[in-house]
């Protein structure tokens, strides 16, 4: 590791007279620092790093005790915080989810066939008798030709739809194996809001939702936040919920529809299928309105402080829910204590700088990530930089805790042309850029960089590499795997000194470090590539 970082500070500080052997900047970025940082935010101490709970608290005041330490500015005029009114909905269905038909009945069991929650700031939602509509994936998109709602009137209906997009099963349609945003399960319930349905149900596929039903489970046990709005959500869906795949097949066998109705869905032309059965639910709610947090502070420019580059990373993750194994504290070790961990790093890196750079520094902690990307999608509402003088935002979710790899993943790839300032600084480390592995995954629009992309800021968001050095090929990528696998969401995502390998976070984040200083010493802005259906925001 010595001759490339030697090498690369040559390139990273170029006229501002700094010595290899005075790195200091650089070697802020440390293991040490990394791992007491992860080792707080994780603890069990943190209790899971909910909002509006305790370890929202010590969430917070830790990353503001950090950051005032280091000397950085408050970020939001005099705090290092900025209020995110919010409010705490846990839903619990009345009952099992009961589909009537001429030919019988199936009755769905909570937690394990499906999960229902509302949006609705109402102590209880009652979906009355309600007609099940079939939609396909619930897309409407007229560039690419398709509209899964065309001829359809669902008003005070219940639709259910396919998650991903037609691109998964068909690399002639959307953009192939990478998923738009249309294939996010976020989309469905919007499109689905703005149709007019009463309720709305995603059947899960472990492949094209790209993690298991136990993730939607633990995810919808538990209380859900959302961003206080001035009619209390009543202009959404009554009901929002997801169903197993085996719970959709026998939907659809008691229907009477083909074994392969889903197959057809994935064609061009299909249209929806009333599917002639009812259900109705009741869904009583405990509500909870009140604020969170997120953290900011800032390194002002030397020359052009109005401007700004942005660092950011989520602090929350699940808190306390159903218990696995006894355990019942979702710790988020890897999601996202690596990514707040890093931020403070890199924080550290700047201000150990012999000179500011030009463009300020704003280091971002969101809360309500976990929720649907709440504390960015305030921010990007409210922000302390106007956003047409915010460079870009450099991203941190979820960094590689299994060694150093010869490559760094750009998810996202082919976006922006933030993708040439990360193979720049790859280079310099001796590494290569890859774009990642599985975009039928849809993981550019799972973190926080995605509410900057929507409006107009390009976004840097790396991966893990996979190409792990001192192992045989494919270990990396089975370790990623692994961990979505098994530990994501899950209250075994904890820290653990003996088995982490933090060489290559601090590697990654070194090279974020290239990028950011980059991006604040110059006086253009990077650009979005010809295709980016992000382009036509930034101009």
């Amino acid at each position: 590791m010595k001759v490339p970082i030697i090498l690369a500070l040559a390139a990273l500080f170029p006229g501002m007279g700094l010595k290899a052997q005075d790195s200091t900047a650089i070697k802020a970025i440390n293991p040490a620092d990394f791992a007491r940082h992860i080792s707080v935010l994780a603890s069990d101490a943190f209790e899971g790093r909910k909002p509006f709970t305790r370890g929202e608290d010590s969430s917070i005041q830790y990353l503001a005790a950090q950051f005032k330490q280091l000397g950085l500015k408050p970020g939001n005029g005099n705090s290092y915080f900025q209020e995110v009114p919010m409010v705490s909905i846990s839903s619990k269905p009345a009952g099992n989810l009961v589909i009537k038909g001429a030919g019988g009945e199936v009755s769905l069991q909570y937690l394990e066939d499906f999960v229902a929650a509302t949006r609705r700031v109402q102590e209880q939602v009652t979906i009355p008798t309600s007609e099940l509509v079939f939609a396909g994936y619930g897309i409407v998109a007229p560039e690419y030709n398709w509209n899964d709602y065309k001829g359809l009137d669902v008003k005070g209906k219940t639709v259910i739809v396919m998650i991903n997009d037609p691109g998964f099963a068909d690399s002639t349609l959307f953009k192939g194996r990478i998923m738009t945003y249309y294939g996010r399960w976020t989309y469905k319930f919007e499109e689905a809001s703005r149709q007019g349905a009463a309720g709305v149900i995603i059947i899960h596929e472990t492949a094209a939702a790209s993690y298991p039903w136990k993730v939607v489970r633990s995810g919808w046990s538990n209380s859900k936040l959302h961003l206080q709005t001035a009619n209390n959500n009543m202009h959404r869906t009554a009901l929002e919920g997801w169903i197993t795949l085996d719970a959709a097949k026998k939907i659809f066998q008691l229907a009477g529809l083909a074994p392969d109705i889903m197959q057809q869905a994935r064609t061009k032309g299909f249209k929806p299928v009333d599917l002639h059965l009812q259900t109705s639910l009741v869904i009583n709610n405990s509500i909870k309105k009140s604020t969170s947090h997120n953290v900011l502070a800032v390194l002002p420019g030397a020359k052009r402080p109005q401007e700004c580059v942005v660092y950011s990373a989520h602090w929350d993750h699940f808190g306390i829910g159903e218990p696995v194994k006894g355990d019942s504290i979702y710790n988020g070790a890897v999601d996202n204590a690596t990514g707040t961990a890093g931020l403070l790093e890199l924080a550290t890196a700047f201000t150990r700088l012999p000179q500011r750079p030009a463009r300020s520094l704003l280091f971002l902690s969101v809360t309500g990530e976990e929720q649907g990307l709440l504390g960015s999608e305030y921010y990007a509402a409210h922000p302390v930089f106007p956003m047409e003088k915010t460079v870009a935002d450099i991203n941190l979710d979820v960094l590689n805790t299994f060694g150093r790899t010869r490559d760094i993943t750009v998810i996202g790839f082919g976006q922006s042309e933030l993708d040439e300032y990360a193979l720049r600084a790859a280079q310099k480390q001796g590494r290569i850029t890859m774009p990642e592995a599985n975009p039928e995954g849809g993981w550019f629009f799972r973190s926080d960089h995605f509410n900057f992309a929507k409006k107009g800021v390009p976004g840097l968001y790396i991966g893990p590499g996979n190409d792990a050095i001192g192992h045989e090929t494919g270990w990396g990528k089975e370790q990623t795997a692994a961990y979505n696998r098994l530990r994501y969401h899950s209250p075994t995502d904890e820290f653990n000194a003996a088995t982490w390998n933090m060489d290559g976070m601090v590697e990654d984040i070194r090279l974020l470090f290239d990028v950011g200083y980059h991006l604040s010493n110059e006086s253009s802005f990077p650009a979005w590539k010809k295709g980016s259906e992000f382009k036509a925001y930034r101009k």
